[in-house]
């Protein structure tokens, strides 16, 4: 019980998680069978199970991480985003305020063996609200807000639009 002028400790579920050195989970988070590297944050309300993070990872509010998921060093997931099982997101990759990856093309399958897989490449960049079904996004690459992906994305690409088309490359 809380001693008085000062606050209770605020709820948070963390069962079954390896957490590296200086890894913070802030209160009302709930991780389960979660590997964290060193110097992570997670932000408040996120449910994340069965996933694992590299070095410096931030999560922001209300992000869902489901299992098999595989997340790179510095790498930043936004507020509301949902990252589903068999996504592998590489290093220094910024994932966006509500981005939504799928997995399963004809959902609901209920069946794990129909998922396919989403790949990230290192320093990808995925706008607010975009939409991603199962591709893979080149390094470099950048995903507009708002696109639907439902192509594979080349390195250092920037893709626009429903459905997302290149609209030009960097350093080109």
């Amino acid at each position: 019980m809380a001693q008085p002028n000062q606050p209770a400790e605020l709820p948070r579920v963390v069962d079954d998680c390896m957490l590296g050195d200086g890894t913070e989970v802030a209160p009302f988070a709930v991780l389960n069978d979660c590997e964290f590297g060193s110097d992570c944050r997670v932000w408040r309300f996120v449910n994340c199970y069965g996933a694992t993070f590299g070095d410096e990872v931030m999560i922001g509010s209300f992000a869902e991480i489901q299992s098999d998921v595989i997340v790179g060093d510095r790498t930043r997931i936004q507020s509301h985003a949902f990252i589903p099982s068999l996504t592998r997101i590489g290093d220094d990759v910024f994932v966006s305020h509500g981005a939504k990856f799928v997995n399963d093309l004809y959902p609901p399958s209920g069946d794990p063996d129909a998922w396919e897989p989403t790949i990230i490449g290192d320093g990808a960049s995925i706008g607010t609200n975009a939409t991603l079904l199962p591709v893979e996004i080149g390094k470099n690459a950048t995903v507009g807000a708002g696109a639907v992906v439902i192509d594979d994305v080349p390195d250092d690409a920037i893709v626009v639009g429903n459905p997302a088309e290149i609209v030009g490359y960097h350093n080109r």
